[in-house]
């Protein structure tokens, strides 16, 4: 049997990108079952698809995985705007049978309450200097380029990966100040919304700690961390890293589909095109409560 959780929540997952992990966290979806999954923003990278990036086979795999998991589960989808999906803000709030599309949400659980957001919204230069933002996405973007050029001779020589970008992230002072303010920053917002903790993404730096009495938590990226955050029925939370599953001891044995049947090389669902028109009195987060 698969393990099960109440809830997973995944970040980051830049699909459109040559640096997502989309057939990985694909095969981490396939692994777990949940009541709830929370997609916390900068799933699909709408900034790089307007560039440079390209929608591939496996990005559209991903999603129909998470079809498979509503329908044959049961499972409430909540997809969070990020920023690099902002093109979102056009529709929201949005709800579709078990999926929502919402800016932010307030989960309770096991008589704790979290403040549940991408991040970007505390982010100054994000949300005040978007040229900056860009110019950021960019340097990233070659550092990934780079990385795989650097671990493809790592691996050639017996050597393990080894991430650039986060090693610049750790020397470089200023990025590291930013980091612990970024954090502290959460936490004291999470503290004003009178809730337990804060659950967020956007930084690609996973994190389960208490930061001044919040529990502060931070589910990573699919680009290079490959991380989710898990909460068990019990209302206990933990990091899972992809690299870490033995995938092995895992049954792959899938429950039967009522009406969606697609195997693991499923053909795609053909997406159609919808035309959404939201009423602008209906704009504020929603609060789940489980």
């Amino acid at each position: 049997m698969k393990t099960s959780y109440k809830t997973i929540i995944i970040s980051d997952v830049h699909l459109g990108t040559k640096g997502s992990k989309a057939k990985e966290i694909a095969r981490f979806l396939k692994q777990y079952q949940c009541e709830n999954l929370i997609l916390n923003g900068d799933i699909i990278d709408g900034w790089q698809l307007k560039k440079s990036g390209s929608w591939k086979r496996k990005h559209t795999r991903f999603f129909n995985r998470i079809l498979k998991m509503i329908e044959n589960n049961h499972t409430n989808v909540y997809y969070l705007r990020g920023n690099h999906d902002d093109f979102l803000e056009q529709i929201l709030p949005l709800q579709i049978g078990r999926l929502h599309i919402l800016t932010d949400m307030t989960y309770e659980s096991c008589g704790k309450k979290y403040f549940i957001t991408h991040g970007d919204i505390f982010d100054s230069i994000t949300t005040n200097l978007r040229w900056i933002a860009y110019l950021g996405d960019m340097g990233y973007t070659f550092l990934l380029w780079l990385n795989r050029i650097v671990n493809f001779y790592r691996f050639k020589s017996g050597l393990p990966y080894f991430s650039l970008s986060q090693y610049v992230k750790g020397k470089v002072k200023q990025a590291v100040s930013y980091v612990d303010e970024y954090e502290t920053e959460l936490a004291k917002m999470a503290k004003a919304k009178g809730c337990d903790g804060i659950i967020c993404g956007h930084i690609h730096k996973a994190e389960n700690r208490i930061i001044d009495g919040i529990h502060y938590l931070n589910s990573g990226d699919w680009v290079e961390t490959m991380s989710a955050l898990a909460e068990d029925h019990e209302g206990n939370w933990q990091l899972i890293y992809y690299s870490e599953i033995d995938f092995k001891s895992i049954s792959h044995q899938e429950p039967p589909a009522t009406s969606l049947r697609l195997t693991e090389e499923d053909d795609l669902i053909p997406l159609k095109k919808v035309s959404f028109e939201i009423p602008k009195d209906d704009l504020n987060s929603e609060n789940f409560r489980f």
